[in-house]
Order: structure tokens, then C-alpha cells, then sequence
């Protein structure tokens, strides 16, 4: 009858330990609340690095712009130049 009553409070207990797992279960919640706030701020730094790639890239293509702008301004400047210059030597070779 001992035997009988100690397999049965060793069941019922080993029974009750596999029932309670909610420390278990609060613990497994916080870690995974963890992972997802560190890879939410892994996303947002992320976004925010391309965003900063964007607006750089933006930059360095106005400055292209610029540029080139430069130049084709400075093309036309040296071809009015060029005219008047030429235009004064008929003058000159005229009068």
C-alpha cells in the first residue's frame, strides 16, 4: 500500500511540475519582445542609412548638374567670345 501511495503522489507531482511552465512561458514572451525590438531598431537604422544614401546621392547629382551647367555656360561664353573676336578682326582689317 506504501508503494502504491508513493507512485501516485510521484505521478501526481511529476504531473503538477509539467502543468506550471508559466515562469517558463513569461521568459520565452520577454526574449522574443527583446529579438523584436532589436530588430525593429535594426530596420529603422537601416532606413535611416538609406536615407541618408539617397540624400547624398541627390546632392552629388545636383552638384553634377551644376557642373555641367558650368561648363555649357562657360562653352557659350568662349564661342561669344570667339565671335568677337573675329568679328573685330574683319573690322580691323576693313578699315
Amino acid at each position: 500500500m506504501k508503494k502504491i501511495g508513493l507512485t501516485i503522489a510521484a505521478v501526481a507531482a511529476l504531473g503538477l511540475a509539467a502543468c506550471n511552465n508559466t515562469a517558463g512561458e513569461g521568459t520565452n514572451n520577454a526574449v522574443d519582445l527583446n529579438a523584436t525590438e532589436t530588430e525593429a531598431g535594426n530596420d529603422i537604422e537601416a532606413s535611416a542609412n538609406e536615407a541618408d544614401a539617397v540624400n547624398a546621392t541627390d546632392n552629388a547629382l545636383d552638384a553634377a548638374g551644376n557642373t555641367v551647367g558650368n561648363v555649357a555656360s562657360d562653352v557659350g561664353n568662349a564661342a561669344s567670345d570667339a565671335a568677337s573676336t573675329v568679328s573685330n578682326v574683319a573690322k580691323d582689317a576693313t578699315n
